[in-house]
């Protein structure tokens, strides 16, 4: 089976997942959207597992609801100790080398990866290991935050496969990394 990281994000029109305290709350702006299929629950039948970041997780955690993944959830963290004890039947705690730690997930049996976490993310492009992402831009300006980006060691050409507007004012754009044969 091929392995396919890919990404399934919200940002702000100036390119920020987080507001400047770290808060997502600004998500909720067009509480219309949650009506709206935008694509998740087709994106997640597609995924084996989860790889996201420490912050992600702990604010995943932080939501007063019940554990939202059926599928197994790797959090990558080097100062993370231990998954809580609630969730270690629902998650597992990963460190190391991005390909090193890829590799332990592949022989698993996890090959197609859902990549979850602004510095995960920025970690994974610096690497080139991301293959898709689909951005959802939600027309607010945050002035600040955690951006999606960062600097990268070397430009990635992303093609751009569709694209189509929720409600008339969300954005979702589906990118698939082009690769040089």
């Amino acid at each position: 089976m091929e392995n396919r990281n890919k990404v399934f994000i919200a940002t702000s029109l100036d390119g920020f997942i987080a507001d400047k305290k770290g808060g997502i709350e600004w998500l909720d702006i067009f509480p219309a959207i949650n009506q709206v299929d935008t694509g998740y629950g087709a994106f997640m039948a597609q995924i084996d597992a989860l790889l996201m970041g420490r912050n992600t997780f702990e604010t995943v955690c932080s939501f007063d609801i019940e554990w939202p993944y059926d599928k197994p959830v790797f959090v990558l963290s080097n100062t993370l100790k231990q998954i809580p004890q609630p969730l270690q039947d629902k998650a597992k705690l990963v460190s190391g080398p991005l390909q090193k730690v890829l590799e332990k997930i592949h022989q698993q049996g996890y090959h197609r990866l859902y990549i979850d976490g602004g510095k995960t993310i920025q970690s994974f492009l610096k690497e080139d290991l991301i293959d898709e992402m689909i951005i959802t831009t939600i027309p607010f300006v945050l002035g600040g935050g955690i951006p999606l980006f960062s600097e990268l060691p070397n430009p990635l050409l992303f093609e751009c496969i569709s694209s189509q507007t929720f409600l008339g004012k969300i954005v979702q754009s589906h990118f698939v990394r082009h690769r040089k044969n």
